[in-house]
């Protein structure tokens, strides 16, 4: 039985390889890309969402929507100090490539109106759209089945600065909206969960690349500026976060550890915005998100090896 579900992204890098888990993973029923400010410049993200749909083989299947071009109340802020342009100068022809004339906070609310405790949302952007969804529609977050969010860090360092991950540094104010606004909250940090079990270092790249498909040789295009990156800063190899994200909501099963905790967001610090503090139930807060603690990191990579390794024509040529 597949699962509903719209990804919300800042399309670039590990983004691109979550959007082929949602395209090509038997078990998804991806309803819609809903597109928000964060890694790139917004328009080279859609762009990044259409060579992505290409990629799999489904351009023109599925519906990709314009969110918030920027954050609720501070200016974009981007990665492409890391990214570069998040697909490793990948083309098409992009001729007929629209997006839908719909708002992508408009259509989660209305996905999430139709079926009521059905549609799940993993959100591996700024939560900007989530946010203003929660706004728009006081009964969204109650007709979201599960909002699974890659974001924060558990109590370890951050990404962007020494205290935030990015995602929750560009629009602090929308995550802290999002974790007091009732969803079901899943959560996945940047450290210590991404650092320790989603990075694939030589050997893993390696026998990706080996594979020498169309979806392996995608994969190694569109990673080949962070890895570049994260090498600069000590990570030997390619981080994969949001890809975790998505595999984690299809594939339970790969969750080693998870916990509840009391999320919230600062907005205020001069040092630390964007910081998560994630209450681990010693402080008398009450819980509002499952915050994934250790995964088989073995299974995950084996997982997306093997989605790598199918045989997919991208529908168009890339140059």
């Amino acid at each position: 039985m597949s699962l509903p579900l719209v990804i919300d992204t800042d399309t670039a890098q590990d983004d691109c390889v979550a959007l082929l888990i949602g395209l090509l993973d038997p078990l998804a029923d991806l309803r819609a890309i809903t597109m928000v400010a964060g890694n790139v410049g917004f328009d080279r993200q859609v762009r990044n969402a259409f060579l992505t749909l290409n990629a799999a083989g489904r351009l023109g299947e599925v519906p990709v929507h314009l969110g918030c071009r920027r954050p609720l109340t501070r200016p974009w802020v981007s990665a492409e100090n890391v990214h570069g342009d998040g697909v490793g100068g990948l083309d098409m022809d992009f001729t007929g490539c629209a997006p839908e004339a719909e708002h992508g906070v408009d259509a989660l609310v209305r996905l999430a109106a139709e079926r009521p405790g059905e549609l799940s949302i993993v959100a591996i952007g700024p939560l900007t759209n989530i946010a203003a969804a929660s706004l728009k529609d006081p009964d969204f977050a109650g007709n979201v089945k599960t909002l699974y969010v890659m974001g924060g860090s558990n109590n370890g360092r951050g990404n962007i600065t020494a205290a935030a991950e990015f995602n929750f540094y560009v629009d602090p104010e929308a995550a802290k909206a999002v974790f007091a606004a009732g969803f079901e909250i899943v959560v996945i940090p940047w450290d210590p969960l991404t650092l320790r079990q989603a990075v694939f270092g030589p050997s893993a790249l390696a026998e990706i690349a080996a594979l020498d498909t169309p979806l392996a040789r995608f994969f190694t295009r569109v990673c080949a500026a962070t890895l570049e990156f994260d090498r600069s800063v000590g990570i030997d190899g390619t981080t994969h976060p949001d890809s975790l994200t998505a595999a984690l909501l299809l594939h339970p099963e790969l969750v080693v550890r998870s916990a509840p905790y009391h999320v919230d967001v600062e907005t205020a610090g001069e040092l630390t915005r964007g910081y998560a503090a994630m209450s681990w139930g010693v402080h008398g807060l009450a819980a509002n998100a499952t915050v994934i603690e250790e995964v088989d990191a073995a299974g995950f990579f084996s997982y997306l090896r093997a989605l790598l390794a199918r045989s997919v024509t991208p529908v168009r040529p890339f140059a």
